[in-house]
């Protein structure tokens, strides 16, 4: 069987009818080309070229065969520029795992970014609360996971990416000089609370900001996922604080408002499995650094 690199030879003289100046381009000399030129011609059982001391001409065996010959030089090329392209992270596949909050407002601001710096990397996107996302990142579910703190394992690697404010989201049919505007303003108020099981991240930081502040809302539902707790607050049952990104899903009956006295708590982490060996991640992470600056 004939090799790659006689076939390489074979196209460069074929399309220089000149053996000195294919020497040249394969950067190489004349009789180890000639050689293997002989070579490919004896494994074929056909002669290729009609050679004298003065001019290198095809046959039409090799005409017909510089055809394929092209193709199969392409073709490994590409291979070699694919796995090149795997080996170092520019392309294959990367799974994010996100939390539906991160999807309102980060989420799309990264993708774009993402696609014009990676476009060969393909994104597997699984919307996950996060303690789905640890697991999903210990089994390699995904690779990379935009979720909440506290990310106490030895075995990730986390970092900031987003801190933002709470605000204030108040059903429209409270008159506007009812809407909270503080921590204090809550007090006795009828609140939709995250739940402890579920949403304990958002649940543990406001139960610490309402101590903190001496104030105690009533609370009437206690709900895991953002848009269920705004479409509770318009319907009138009470009152809610969410991250502001939420803001921008402008639900029907829903006013928003900011919090006076609090500065930007909720945090967005990106984390990822330190023994996870795919080569996209590096290459990932330093979109998100680019973003996060």
């Amino acid at each position: 069987m004939f090799e790659l690199i006689q076939l390489r030879c074979f196209v460069t003289v074929a399309e220089e009818l000149h053996f000195g100046r294919a020497a040249t381009r394969l950067n190489m000399t004349q009789p180890p080309l000639s050689r293997q030129i002989q070579v490919l011609e004896r494994v074929l059982n056909v002669q290729l070229f009609n050679r004298n001391s003065r001019s290198v001409t095809l046959t039409a065996a090799g005409s017909a065969f510089l055809v394929e010959a092209r193709r199969m030089v392409q073709l490994a090329d590409s291979a070699a520029a694919v796995a090149r392209s795997a080996a170092d992270g520019r392309s294959g596949l990367l799974a994010l795992g996100f939390t539906a909050a991160s999807g309102y407002s980060y989420v799309p601001r990264l993708l774009p970014r993402v696609g014009a710096v990676l476009p060969e990397v393909k994104l597997l996107l699984r919307e996950m609360v996060s303690g789905e996302q640890i697991e999903a990142l210990l089994t390699k579910r995904i690779d990379i996971g935009l979720l909440r703190p506290p990310l106490r394992r030895p075995e990730f690697n986390s970092q900031l990416v987003l801190k933002e404010h709470f605000v204030v989201c108040s059903p429209a049919s409270a008159p506007e000089e009812r809407r909270p505007r503080s921590l204090t303003d809550f007090d006795d108020l009828p609140f939709i609370m995250y739940a402890p099981d579920a949403a304990r991240y958002f649940h543990d930081l406001l139960a610490g900001l309402f101590a903190r502040s001496g104030a105690a809302p009533r609370h009437v539902q206690h709900v895991a996922q953002i848009h269920s707790i705004m479409t509770l607050v318009s319907a009138g049952l009470g009152y809610a604080l969410v991250p502001e990104a939420a803001s921008k899903l402008h639900p029907e009956g829903v006013v928003f408002s900011a919090l006076d006295d609090v500065e930007p708590l909720v945090e967005l982490h990106v984390a990822w499995l330190m023994d996870n060996q795919n080569p996209a991640i590096p290459r990932f992470l330093d979109v998100i650094r680019s973003i996060s600056n």
